[in-house]
């Protein structure tokens, strides 16, 4: 399982295709000259040379050909943007899929309002006709026309590939709290195959699907939507994309929300330690919850007593993996824990993990099977998307690994396990992903400021497991223009989870532009 800043880790690669300037009108809003000069803030990246303004051009003044999508009241569209932002005259491009709906009506429309869900990997167009597009609240898709895009790497935009099915089942089932010198070696050779066939099926897109190139691109998709300013709603690693935009292009900023917010100045291991205790933060508050329910398969007491149990699940499936159904995949100790943790996002999915608990505990896996499946993407057929393929291209170039090694992994094992008994050792283990990576990482830690930007407001849940709460003190705190809002409650986000409240706030931010009181909490 790759856990780094996976908020919930021949191919498909687009050939290289020249822009087609027919397609070019005469330009839209805020083009390569103003984005170049407003690229002022501290960045995520190191240094790189300034953009060629003539050869952006093309790309600023695009014209996206709509088309019907297959998708009720939805369109679809492909924008071009350079492979290399570095060297945007060389000709090399990628697509970007872009998908919309229009502003329902009544009322004066306000632009685009782009969404992205987070990951990194997740697909935007799909969240965007499944769920943004459909279900946030009807006032602002009267208002705005609902936009997303598959960043770089992403589903369809030059989507990064790794294993086939049958390698990335076999890849899922690596043990990952190895108990003996046999059992790091293989887990380190699982680490190295999964990068080796990053590297094999995606070595034209894979230095390039940086948080910072995909930023970059949000600001092509903005101009060519016709938007002064970047109206946005990032949840999750989409925080982070956000924050990223906001740095680099200051004065295009409109009004921003980052809901479940990450904290770019941690360090990867920093980032993966206090992910991990966000899980266990979770799982306390669900196995308070479960403690209480006549059918919790855990039994009673206090939630270390859970725990406990729990704990001692793991081990006998770590010695005897549970059947599932599947010959092929039975239920070990690395699946049973991704079925745990994919529950742990949402309390509504707490009746459905124990369900799959006293099922998996009496000898049959495929309900938690299913669970990990779901955290994986993995469908009926055995194809996988592409997310946990994305997340670790953008995550092992956004920041140095983790760890050198397994010593350092070993090294750092007692601070992971007071962060969580539970999830402790296999989330320090999984973060040893980026330490084989073929491409070096262009990014690092640092504080992200945006000076200049209006007001940008930065969401934060209480127990959150995948981001968690400090990490929303710490963005907003360090954005110049941070406003925090706080959610006290279980699960990963807040905006659209049933806070009248918080969607209250945000929906009055969004279409009237009064930003909530900086620490208002619901």
């Amino acid at each position: 399982m790759d856990t780094s800043r996976l908020l919930r880790t021949t191919g498909t690669v687009i050939a290289a295709a020249g822009l087609l300037l027919s397609g070019c009108t005469s330009g839209g809003p805020g083009g390569p000259r103003a984005a170049a000069s407003s690229a002022g803030g501290s960045g995520t990246s190191s240094p790189q040379p300034s953009p060629d303004e003539a050869a952006l051009r093309p790309y600023y003044q695009q014209k996206l050909a709509w088309r019907d999508c297959g998708v009720p009241g939805f369109q679809c569209a492909t924008m071009k943007a350079p492979l290399d932002y570095a060297n945007p005259g060389s000709g090399q491009d990628v697509d970007i899929a872009v998908a919309r709906r229009a502003a329902t009506g009544p009322g004066k429309r306000l632009g685009s309002l782009v969404v992205n869900p987070g990951g990194p990997g997740g697909s935007g167009i799909g969240y965007l006709q499944a769920y943004a597009g459909i279900g946030y609240p009807a006032p602002v898709r009267a208002r705005y026309d609902m936009v997303s895009f598959d960043p770089r790497g992403v589903d369809r935009s030059s989507p990064v590939e790794c294993l086939t099915g049958p390698a990335m089942d076999a890849y899922t089932q690596v043990d990952q709290t190895p108990d003996d010198a046999a059992e790091r070696a293989e887990l380190v050779r699982a680490f190295k195959e999964f990068a080796a066939g990053c590297q094999t099926r995606s070595q034209r897109i894979l230095p390039h699907v940086s948080t910072v190139d995909a930023a970059r691109d949000m600001d092509l998709l903005r101009a060519v939507l016709g938007d002064e300013k970047l109206t946005y709603v990032g949840a999750s690693y989409g925080t982070f994309l956000g924050a990223t935009y906001a740095d680099l292009f200051p004065q295009r900023v409109g009004r921003m929300v980052l809901d479940g917010a990450m904290d770019p100045a941690r360090s990867a291991v920093d980032l993966n330690r206090d992910q991990t205790e966000g899980f266990e933060t979770a799982f306390t508050a669900f196995a308070e919850d479960c403690a209480k329910q006549p059918d919790c398969p855990l039994g009673k007491g206090a939630p270390r007593e859970v725990a406990a149990r729990l704990k001692e699940f793991f081990h006998k499936v770590d010695a005897q993996p549970v059947p599932t159904g599947e010959a092929a995949r039975p239920l070990g100790e690395s699946l049973a824990t991704t079925g745990v943790i994919a529950a742990l996002y949402d309390e509504s999915a707490w009746p459905q993990l124990r369900e799959a608990l006293t099922a998996a505990m009496n000898g049959d896996g495929s309900s938690l099977l299913s669970l990990a499946d779901s955290y994986y993407e993995r469908e009926a057929d055995g194809k996988y998307a592409n997310l946990m393929f994305a997340n670790a291209a953008v995550n092992c170039l956004d920041q140095p690994p983790a760890f050198t090694g397994p010593e350092a992994v070993e090294a750092a094992l007692p601070s992971f396990e007071k962060a969580s008994p539970v999830f402790g050792e296999g989330l320090a283990w999984a973060s040893l992903n980026c330490t084989y990576w073929p491409v070096k990482a262009t990014g690092q830690a640092k504080p992200l400021k945006a000076e200049g930007a209006p007001p940008i407001v930065v969401v934060g849940t209480t127990r959150d497991p995948a981001t968690p709460y400090k990490w929303a003190r710490a963005l907003a705190a360090q954005l110049e223009s941070g406003t925090l809002l706080t959610y006290d409650g279980d699960g990963h986000t807040a905006y659209g989870r049933g806070s009248d409240c918080i969607d209250s706030s945000i929906n009055r931010y969004l279409l009237e532009g009064k930003t909530p009181t900086d620490g208002k909490k619901c």
